[in-house]
């Protein structure tokens, strides 16, 4: 279901600059320009997933419009042309998601971070680590408007226990002084089970000494917080550290995918199979591993052209997923790919290939208002307790069998012991 911004916003250049921005993020976008525009719209419908309200509007100068969105439960970022600090702290007074100052094109780039990162921060779970529950309630809440996935532990002990528990958790959050184990000792055991680019700690402490940030930044935390804090500043460290993970994140993840497909890449799945055959072998699945390739793919792209080859490339891909999606399914290479799958017994993992081969066989894929008939030829070794090289090998070598036999089947490798 498409999700609904509300922007409430009197200049009109500002309203489509920010319905724009709500678009690109596929939102459903309703403008109103006044504050009875805003209570007419939800005496009836109050289903929005956020609202942008401008601070001052003709018919509410002093952000009565806030109040009225924040009373139907609905988070809402706060623009303003106003820059006093009276202003501000009535902002922040409120439980809004954020406020932005108008000041210039920056405000729009930010805003688009804030609405981006309240669709996706669900997928990030934060545990809070306090002893006082004031404190744990009072960042459990600012965390809930950003829609984070927010835990709770009450020491060190407790944290460890409920990470157990919850693989999903990208973030800790830890006060200093707890009992048992205090903010330092679990920053330091965090470290000793979650790299960086897993984990985010963030280190907080209400202690006049200067030297605890130090600590933990030295113990392995991520950032350091004194309490008290201004919800500002809690904002923008949270969201730079969730955001370095999410970089990481994503930089890992091209290194290891093939761009073209969205299958792994050769050394992705050489580094994954490897791991998953050891575990085969040692728990005795049956499985096997194949190589296939797409049969005359240069009379392809010699006859349709590279963008229709490619175009093939992808729909072979959807294929594999189709078939063989619980295995692992990388593109080696130009034409070729591989696979690595588990199943019952030989003859029914025989049966899945072939199921695969014989759809493909029969496809017409369509591209630009011509049909491309396609057929692919596979390789595959069963049950073998080589190494992972060896088998590749034997696999190819098949390969090279169905292609040289006719192309369009299967050809299997004797297991060699």
């Amino acid at each position: 279901m498409e999700q609904r911004l509300l922007v409430i916003e009197d200049s009109k250049p500002i309203a489509r600059v920010i319905g724009q921005i709500g678009k690109a993020l596929n939102f459903q976008v309703t403008v109103a320009t006044t504050l009875a525009q805003v209570e007419e719209i939800l005496q009836g419908d109050t289903e929005f997933f956020a609202a942008t309200i401008d601070y001052s509007l003709p018919d509410a100068n002093y952000g009565e419009a806030i109040d009225c969105v924040l009373s139907h439960g609905i988070p809402g970022v706060v623009m303003t042309g106003k820059m006093d600090d009276d202003t501000r702290q009535d902002i922040l007074a409120r439980p809004v998601i954020d406020y932005i100052p108008k000041e210039n094109s920056q405000a729009f780039l930010y805003l688009k971070r804030i609405l981006h990162s309240q669709q996706t921060n669900h997928q990030h779970g934060v545990l809070v680590v306090d002893d006082s529950s004031s404190a744990r309630n009072h960042i459990v809440e600012l965390l809930k408007r950003r829609n984070f996935s927010v835990f709770v532990a009450g020491n060190g002990v407790k944290a460890l226990e409920v990470l157990k528990q919850q693989p999903g958790i990208k973030m800790v959050i830890t006060d200093l002084e707890m009992p048992e184990m205090d903010g330092i000792e679990l920053t330091n055991e965090l470290r000793k089970l979650y790299p960086r680019d897993q984990l985010a700690v963030v280190g907080i402490s209400g202690a006049e000494n200067g030297l605890h940030s130090a600590r933990f930044i030295k113990n392995g935390a991520d950032d350091f917080l004194r309490k008290p804090f201004c919800p500002e500043e809690f904002y923008c460290r949270i969201t730079q550290n969730i955001e370095n993970l999410s970089n990481i994140e994503q930089i890992k993840k091209a290194a290891s995918t093939d761009f073209l497909t969205g299958l792994a890449n050769r050394r992705a799945f050489f580094h994954d199979a490897d791991i998953k055959l050891n575990e085969y072998i040692k728990h005795k699945t049956p499985y096997c591993l194949a190589m296939l390739d797409i049969d005359l793919f240069k009379g392809i792209n010699d006859k349709y052209g590279h963008d229709a080859g490619d175009h093939v490339l992808k729909v072979v891909a959807l294929y594999m997923r189709k078939h063989l999606g619980k295995g692992s399914l990388a593109r080696l290479g130009g034409e070729e790919f591989a696979v690595l799958l588990t199943g019952e017994d030989e003859d029914q993992l025989f049966e899945k290939l072939d199921d695969f081969r014989r759809e493909i066989a029969v496809a017409q894929i369509a591209y630009d208002q011509q049909h491309i008939s396609v057929t692919v030829s596979l390789g595959a070794i069963f049950n073998s307790r080589q190494s992972l090289a060896r088998q590749l090998h034997l696999a190819d070598n098949a390969l090279y069998l169905a292609k040289e036999n006719g192309r369009n089947q299967i050809a299997t490798s004797e297991v060699d012991e």
